[in-house]
């Protein structure tokens, strides 16, 4: 392992940010709880459902600006067809910085454990991978600028709920964030079929797990920084997995490991 140097990341997302509209009653409602600023909400009027009223009882308690609207202007407001009687208008996401998500780490007493996105183009894919990073522990994820999905509406969705508690960071250049978090004390796992099996190899400790692209995997120059090469076991006819899916099941083992 290296030794810890002293450095600073460059701040790739200073100023940068994804404007956010948020449609469903899960993805708004968990928006609010999470302290996100939501600066309008708008919802079908007349409307009793137990959820959308859960989401009015959130809205006042934080003085949140709310349009009481029908039906049809819900329909041409939506973007994503299935608003379930709400939509919210955030004020613009702010990316994480990488020294934040090392530094959420520090303040929780451990290690870090990292996901560093080679290239994710799916934004269902990115979402389901960031709310598998909250759930498997992870301390933030980090993302290229170029290339590959970025902090979405569609993502927020498929998160359900988890962006607001993962900080997600954006860089320009992934094998060289990877070098320096090395420099931190870092050591790096990729996922690749042809790698070693992931229950033979020791994935504890502070770590980065590298998912690649959904159609071409890890590139080879991140590859190439990586110290492990980590393999699911299947048995089955195909000769691969869903990125998220592999996101997940080599996720929960750094977990596993990482809790005994």
């Amino acid at each position: 392992m290296n030794d810890k140097k002293n450095h600073k990341f460059e701040n790739d997302n200073k100023n940068e940010t994804d404007e956010l509209q948020l449609e469903g009653k899960h993805s708004v409602l968990e928006a609010l709880r999470s302290g996100a600023t939501v600066d309008r909400l708008f919802v079908l009027q007349k409307a009793n459902d137990s959820g959308l009223q859960t989401i009015l009882r959130e809205a006042k308690k934080l003085g949140t600006t709310v349009d009481f609207i029908t039906k049809e202007r819900l329909d041409q407001l939506s973007s994503e067809g299935h608003h379930q009687g709400v939509i919210a208008k955030l004020s613009a996401f702010e990316y994480a910085s990488v020294d934040d998500i090392l530094k959420k780490a520090e303040d929780a007493g451990e290690p870090p454990y990292i996901y560093i996105l080679d290239g994710i183009l799916d934004p269902h894919n990115l979402g389901a991978i960031i709310r598998t990073a909250n759930m498997s522990g992870a301390h933030g994820v980090i993302i290229p600028k170029r290339r590959a999905v970025g902090l979405t509406a569609t993502v927020v969705a498929a998160s359900a709920g988890a962006i607001h508690h993962t900080p997600v960071a954006r860089v320009t250049n992934i094998s060289d964030t990877i070098k320096k978090l090395k420099d931190k004390g870092l050591w790096f796992v990729c996922a690749d079929m042809d790698g070693t099996s992931m229950y033979d190899l020791n994935l504890s400790g502070p770590i980065g797990l590298v998912i690649g692209s959904e159609g071409e995997g890890v590139s080879r120059l991140v590859k190439e920084n990586c110290d492990l090469i980590a393999s699911i076991p299947t048995k089955g006819d195909i000769d691969s997995l869903n990125a998220s899916v592999a996101a997940g099941v080599l996720g929960f083992e750094i977990l596993r490991q990482r809790s005994r």
